[in-house]
Order: C-alpha cells, then sequence, then structure tokens
C-alpha cells in the first residue's frame, strides 16, 4: 500500500515528492506552481503508474469523481459502500485525489459527515453542522436533508446552524437567535417547532418561514379579509 502513497517515498515522485508541481520562486512577487517536468503532474514515478487496475492506474484512478469511481468500483463492495456515503451527502462531483485545502467549509463537513455515516451506528453522536448546505443545489440540498434525518432516526442528536428556509422547515425544533445579526443579535427570540416559530409575531425568521409551511400544508394560510360593500 506505501507504493500508493505520495506521502511516503516508494512510489511517489521524488522529483516533486508526489505534489505533481514544483514550486518556482518569484523574489519580489507571489511564488509559481508548475507541473513536474518528471511525472508530468501525475505524482507517482513510472513503476508505480505501470500498475493498473481495469485498465487504469492509480493517478486516473485518483483524478475520478466520486460518481466515476462508485460505478467503477461498483464490484468491491468495501469501496462502493464508502464512496455511496459520499453520494448520499450530494459530493458526487468531489475528485477522490482532490486536496482537503481546495474544499469549501461546508463540503469539508459532508466528507466528514460520510465518515460518519461508514462507521456502525451507536445512537449516541451529537453531530454540530455550520451551514451544510452552502453552495449546494436543491437536489443535493434534498439528499443532505435524508442523509440527516436518517442519522436522527437512529437514536442521534444533530444541531444545525442553518439560514436556508428549506432545511430549517424541516428542523423538530428551532431556537431563532436574534433579533439582527452580528452584534445586534445573540439573544433568543423564539422557540419550538417551525410551526411554533412560523405564529411567533417577535420572529423574523417566523414571518419567512410561514410561507414555506403554508406550501407544505403545514400551516393553514391566512383568510383575506373580505371589503365591506356599503349599499344604500
Amino acid at each position: 500500500p506505501g507504493r500508493f502513497s505520495f506521502n511516503v517515498a516508494g512510489g511517489r515522485c521524488e522529483a516533486c515528492q508526489g505534489d505533481g508541481v514544483v514550486k518556482v520562486e518569484m523574489h519580489f512577487l507571489p511564488d509559481v506552481y508548475v507541473p513536474c517536468d518528471i511525472c508530468h503532474g501525475q505524482r507517482y514515478n513510472r513503476e508505480t503508474l505501470e500498475v493498473l487496475w481495469k485498465g487504469r492506474n492509480i493517478s486516473q484512478i485518483l483524478e475520478m469523481t466520486v460518481e466515476d469511481a462508485h460505478a467503477f468500483f461498483k464490484d468491491v463492495p468495501s469501496i462502493a459502500r464508502k464512496l455511496q456515503t459520499l453520494l448520499d451527502v450530494g459530493l458526487s462531483y468531489i475528485r477522490l485525489g482532490q486536496s482537503a485545502t481546495t474544499l469549501s467549509g461546508g463540503e469539508a463537513q459532508r466528507v466528514k459527515l460520510a465518515q460518519e455515516l461508514s462507521k456502525r451506528d451507536t445512537g449516541r453522536t451529537l453531530y454540530i453542522l455550520d451551514e451544510p448546505t452552502t453552495g449546494l443545489h436543491f437536489a443535493d440540498i434534498a439528499l443532505l436533508l435524508k442523509v440527516l434525518h436518517q442519522l436522527r432516526d437512529a437514536g442521534n442528536t444533530i444541531v444545525v446552524i442553518e439560514h436556508n428556509l428549506d432545511v430549517i422547515k424541516t428542523a423538530d425544533w428551532l431556537i431563532d437567535m436574534g433579533p439582527e445579526g452580528g452584534s445586534g443579535g445573540g439573544q433568543v427570540v423564539a422557540t419550538g417547532t417551525p410551526e411554533q416559530v412560523a405564529a411567533n409575531p417577535d420572529s423574523v425568521t417566523g414571518r419567512y418561514l410561514k410561507p414555506y409551511l403554508e406550501k407544505a400544508g403545514r400551516v393553514a394560510p391566512k383568510r383575506k379579509s373580505k371589503a365591506a360593500v356599503n349599499s344604500d
């Protein structure tokens, strides 16, 4: 296995030490990184790249997206199962060899969440997520919510800091902090189920949440008063 790690000597390209790029110092300008002349950005030495599995070498496999890799490794249950958890949290598009430093905060949280999903359920875990839906497409948000509900149904507790009303409306219990952001906030404005917060006149969040609940049929829409007609 050490041959396929670009963190230790043996299988990696020693010219770039497995980075795939070489730093060129520009003195008074920011440093420039260019592809390694020896491995051409593939990060491994020639002997390692000659090892193939289903016609692909390790560099080509690490360039696969999670979605492509899941299909490629479908006959290897131990790998396919872990890749499925990444698909479940809406990370089908990231590459297997993608650097962790290039992930957004929300993506990094979902990678950790996928790691938790791959473990045996204990039902006694507290998860704290800070805006995990940032940058997500609506379809991916639905996938993430499905995973969160799956963890909840297994007996775990999930605390989510979120501004997305599509997520907020699915919570079991809300704590609305405000009344404003930054220095103008920090106070508990309302607590309760989404329906209770939506009915609280002090909650700005509730005011915007109510139409979402009405659309879902969880709150009766407010009836418009009929105009009085005066006939003499």
